[in-house]
């Protein structure tokens, strides 16, 4: 009897662990985590393209090699080959990906940070003004808005 609660439960998809899971995966920050991954991707796709097609021949031919990862070759004594060029291709791609997220993303935002900070400092107030009045606030004064203007309504007319 009890294994057919818990296979009943499992069915359902009752079960605590499944129920975190699915509270996890409805929040906004995995669809923005699920963006992110998919811009990266194509990112990294582009930034291999350029270092394959642009900067890989352009190294080789410098090493006097088809293709970079065939240069500087070392051969061992057993006949295998390591290749320090497919290495340095390995090297350039990372390098151009961090360079482009260091000046597109972390500079730009760390810029707008400073500018936030100093502007704190100087006293300036920042753009967006957080007003703490609840809706019970507003209620209250539009009921004694209305209750000044209906006893002004019924004061002595001249």
């Amino acid at each position: 009897m009890a294994l057919a609660k818990t296979v009943t439960r499992v069915i359902r998809l009752e079960h605590p662990v499944i129920s975190g899971f699915k509270e996890f995966i409805m929040r906004g920050n995995v669809i923005d985590l699920a963006v992110a991954v998919v811009i990266g991707t194509a990112f990294t796709a582009l930034v291999t393209a350029i270092v394959v097609n642009i900067f890989n021949p352009l190294i080789a031919s410098i090493f006097e090699a088809e293709s970079l990862a065939q240069a500087l070759p070392l051969t061992l004594p057993g006949g295998d080959k390591i290749l320090f060029g497919a290495v340095i291709g390995a090297l350039i791609n990372f390098l151009l990906i961090a360079a482009v997220v260091y000046f597109v993303i972390v500079l730009p935002l760390n810029k707008l940070k400073e500018a936030q900070d100093r502007r704190r400092a100087a006293g300036v107030p920042s753009a967006v003004v957080v007003d703490p009045t609840t809706e019970l606030d507003l209620l209250t004064e539009i009921r004694d808005l209305l209750a000044k203007n209906a006893a002004a309504d019924q004061g002595p007319k001249h």
